[in-house]
């Protein structure tokens, strides 16, 4: 009996930890989102256009993207619950600043500490909660973690929305507070760093710190500017891409060579750990690609106001978060992960097909199968890639590991929403020019006659009822090039996932359930 409620209370206080992991996750999650939604009122207030606003956005998620690979490092360095506290201390505190701005250099300054401290809050809480939590229960952790991340988007646009029309842009800022208190309470009061996680006093590795720096931060403007600049005609982006590279290069060859890294890029050598963070990248390149462009199609060619866009997109997140505890048990019940993870896959890419089969006669409805399909798929890819992916990482190295699978999903969102609007962009020309040929056709000829013959009646001249009618057909052709270019958008992200499915089985069986087997 002893021993049954000893078991008992362990895991009470297990789930008391995720708890309070999740909650600091969240709060930077429910800040990005909520800001998206904010950035107009924010460019009218300080008196800035939405191109220099944009920056608020942008000096945000450079400055998070530098912090995310050095995570680990970070949390030995300074201890994981310290670390965790600092960063909360520091977000919240940032947030006040953000507030309380006067300008938009001031705001963009405050934002990049927020960004700062905010990027180490994922990766290590999610490390926290895979330590905490035996391998046979990390499913059903990763259910509820992710749960708790896929509800906070949803939430956020609507919050931000509320805040700002209602009240002030300021306020999303400053919704912030509360919550950064109450995540630093559960924090100190149930996270203990476990013994082999101490301060160490080891040598600082500025030059590896200052390469990472240079090369993400280079990287990350260049992909949030490049297709607003036109990639590389412009001057600019060049030399960001030639910043980046060089960067990024001789950061990988530094660290491979330093005793003492900043970033273990050694811990690719496991095989499953390498093939997961790669799978990261991919799914979370098709994920935000598609989710920029699923509300542009919406409302640029459908006509919907930004509000029922935001409502109708929430279908894909409700269907993930109802999956989710499914997948979450499957791995309980000793599910072959790998399985799991082809399977959603391939759902997935099935849920971004249909979205191909739209046309401009969709309504909202059409959209809620193809979100929800896609939705579903999702749900078991996060859990059981989460937790596949870490299952040959010893403990010591785990805030290692979630800080470089961290930073992929972080490229993977960043290089697929510039890659597919850049791509979106390219078809729409593409077909734009094959369709105009089509204008001249003998078929449209006698549409084109009995246009021009309908504004003549109208008292228009022949002249003007004839230039009229193919502005007309060529205003119909514009829009049809952009559905088709919206479509090769979808079609892309459902080929990506497709073809990426076989890889899933380079990953090694976990460890856990192949011994869980065997006995």
């Amino acid at each position: 009996m002893a021993t049954i409620a000893f078991e008992r209370e362990a895991k009470v206080e297990r789930w008391l930890i995720a708890i309070a992991a999740m909650s600091s996750a969240i709060m930077e999650i429910v800040d990005t989102s909520a800001v998206n939604v904010s950035l107009p009122y924010i460019a009218g207030n300080l008196s800035a256009s939405v191109d220099e606003a944009t920056w608020v956005l942008t000096s945000y998620l450079v400055a998070n993207a530098v912090v995310l690979p050095i995570s680990g490092w970070l949390a030995s360095y300074f201890g994981r619950k310290r670390l965790l506290m600092i960063a909360v201390v520091g977000f919240t505190t940032a947030s006040i600043c953000c507030g309380f701005a006067p300008n938009l250099p001031m705001l963009i300054l405050f934002r990049v500490l927020q960004g700062a401290s905010g990027g180490s809050l994922q990766p290590t809480t999610r490390a926290i909660l895979l330590e905490t939590f035996p391998a046979e229960e990390r499913g059903q952790a990763m259910a509820f973690f992710g749960v708790g991340i896929v509800v906070a988007p949803i939430l956020a646009p609507v919050l931000g929305g509320w805040l700002t029309t209602d009240y002030s842009w300021r306020w999303v800022f400053f919704i912030n507070v509360p919550v950064g208190i109450l995540a630093l309470f559960l924090v100190d009061a149930f996270i203990v760093d476990p013994s082999y996680i101490r301060r160490t006093t080891r040598k600082i590795d500025y030059w590896g710190m200052g390469m990472l720096a240079t090369g993400v931060a280079a990287l990350q403007v260049m992909l949030d500017k490049g297709q607003e600049d036109d990639w590389f005609s412009s001057p600019f982006i060049v030399t960001m891409g030639v910043i980046a590279v060089v960067g990024l290069v001789t950061f990988i060859v530094w660290e491979l060579w330093n005793r003492e890294p900043v970033v273990r890029l050694r811990l690719f050598k496991h095989r499953t750990f390498a093939v997961g963070t790669g799978f990261s990248l991919v799914l979370f390149f098709g994920l935000y690609g598609s989710i920029v462009i699923t509300p542009l199609f919406m409302q640029t060619l459908l006509g919907f106001p930004a509000v029922t866009a935001g409502v109708w997109n929430t279908p894909r997140g409700i269907a993930t978060m109802l999956a989710m505890p499914v997948a979450g048990f499957l791995i309980g019940r000793r599910w072959d992960m790998r399985g799991m993870i082809f399977f959603g896959l391939l759902v997935s890419a099935f849920g971004s097909y249909l979205f191909t089969l739209l046309n401009l006669n969709a309504g909202p409805w059409n959209f809620v199968l193809p979100e929800m399909v896609m939705g579903a798929g999702l749900s078991f890819l996060f859990v059981p890639l989460a937790t596949i992916t870490v299952d040959p990482i010893q403990p010591e190295e785990m805030g290692y590991a979630t800080s470089l699978i961290a930073f992929s999903r972080n490229i993977g969102s960043a290089v697929g929403i510039s890659i597919l609007t850049a791509f979106v962009a390219r078809r729409e020309q593409f077909h734009q020019v094959r369709l105009t040929a089509f204008l001249d056709a003998p078929k449209l000829a006698g549409v084109r006659g009995m246009l021009a013959g309908m504004l003549e009646r109208r008292g228009v001249g022949p002249v003007t009822a004839a230039r009229q009618a193919l502005g007309i057909l060529y205003g119909e052709v514009q829009r049809a090039a952009t559905v088709l270019s919206y479509l090769d958008g979808f079609l892309i992200v459902a080929l990506l996932l497709a073809l990426a499915s076989p890889l899933v089985w380079l990953m090694r069986k976990s460890a856990s359930q192949h011994r869980a087997a065997v006995e």
